[in-house]
């Protein structure tokens, strides 16, 4: 009799449960053990600063799965429980109290965590950082009471988390290092309309500055302190600087890391054995040439299920466009593609600003690297397709919002 094999996914976020419900829907009939150190079962980020913290979505609607899921699929759930090593020669995971799992395939969704600041007050209460179901809520319930909320950091989370501030009434400033909010994403044409976008809200933005202190009475937080010496009153400070994705038990078990767990197109690390997916993997992309890690929703989403059919045998290359959306106010985006910080020459506005429908394409030599739906649905497969083609087109039907997209090609 053939023995059945084991394999172990340790991170119990998206893309750790969606390895594990591809690996059954695909007629694994081995051991499967999915591995978080939270006491949630895998939960969808994205609501945690968007519909669940401004109360607009229950709490059950967040999870991957209903909790009788992983009975019904054989699927071993430890929460609460965070692995100590990996050792690859012996196949071996150690998780608290010595404990050694055996595995065939062991796939990594570790995730990331939020880079804390380190600033003189910056461990008052009342400090707050968004990245799980207890923080969502902690900083939910303080926006109940808080008068003003500061925002460290203009990147999606800091304006999503503006956005449902003032949709709880809360006075809001965002305070940012960069000129513009999203102007490494987005570059200075479009990320102007986020500014503006915010203003309109009644949001103070305030561009260009450096956090010095967080000041406190109390061990209580009571604003900002900026370099310039000016004093931002506020109730609670949300900070929202990056993330670092994490890869200490990796690094520890000699994994090649560079910005995350380095794979492959198949999502395999440099340990054969080892894969890797969601925000902690720093993934080949064939049709791009390079290697990208996305934190993104989809990322996780889209590849748990390519490094589960790896881990099974079956030769599967990762190469999705990347993807990414947000909602503020009345404004609904979604971006397909990938521009590196600047290298683009040339944007071409699809629709007016003014109107708060329209496409933004980001190009290099006529060529499209990325696009933005703002408010208009239903293309993002055909941005995606003229990504995906490398092919130089026509900018003035590109422009032209009688010209269908998919007859760009």
């Amino acid at each position: 009799m053939t023995r059945k094999q084991t394999f172990v996914i340790l991170g119990g976020g998206l893309a750790g449960a969606k390895a594990a419900e591809a690996l059954r829907t695909d007629g694994f009939d081995g051991r499967v053990v999915l591995i978080g150190d939270e006491t949630e079962r895998p939960y969808n980020r994205p609501p945690l600063s968007k519909d669940y913290l401004q109360g607009k979505s229950e709490k059950e609607k967040i999870y991957v799965h209903p909790e009788q899921w992983y009975v019904d699929n054989d699927v071993e759930l430890r929460l609460n429980c965070r692995a100590t090593a990996i050792d690859g020669a012996a196949h071996q995971l150690t998780v608290p109290a010595g404990e050694r799992i055996d595995y065939d395939k062991l796939l990594l969704t570790t995730g990331s965590s939020p880079r804390r600041l380190n600033l003189s007050g910056s461990d008052l209460d009342g400090v707050l950082y968004l990245r799980g179901v207890a923080d969502c809520e902690v900083i939910k319930t303080a926006f109940v009471t808080a008068k003003r909320v500061a925002i460290v950091g203009a990147g999606w989370i800091g304006l999503e988390t503006a956005a449902a501030a003032r949709a709880a009434g809360v006075e809001v400033t965002v305070l940012e290092a960069a000129e513009l909010p999203l102007v490494r994403v987005l570059g200075p044409e479009v990320a102007e309309i986020f500014l503006n976008l915010h203003a309109r809200h009644g949001v103070t933005m305030l561009m260009g500055v450096e956090v010095a202190e967080i000041t406190g009475v109390d061990h209580r937080v009571t604003g900002v302190r900026l370099a310039d010496g000016r004093q931002i009153d506020a109730d609670v400070v949300v900070v929202g600087v990056g993330i670092t994705p994490n890869t200490e038990l990796a690094e520890a078990a000699g994994l090649t890391i560079d910005n995350g767990i380095v794979v492959d197109e198949h999502l395999r690390s440099s340990d054969p054995d080892v894969f890797a997916a969601g925000d902690v993997a720093n993934a080949w992309y064939p049709s791009l040439g390079r290697h990208l890690r996305l934190e993104h929703w989809s990322a996780a989403l889209n590849q748990g299920p390519v490094a589960a059919a790896n881990m099974m045998g079956r030769a599967v290359t990762y190469d999705r466009v990347p993807y990414f959306y947000s909602d503020q106010y009345d404004l609904g985006m979604e971006y397909s593609g990938f521009v590196d910080s600047g290298h683009y020459d040339q944007i071409v506005f699809r629709g007016e600003v003014t109107e708060g429908k329209y496409i933004v394409f980001w190009l290099e030599e006529g060529r499209v690297l990325a696009g933005m739906n703002v408010n208009v649905w239903d293309v993002t497969d055909a941005i995606a397709d003229l990504v995906r083609s490398g092919a130089q087109i026509d900018v003035d039907r590109l422009r032209d919002t009688e010209v269908a997209l998919a007859d760009l090609l």
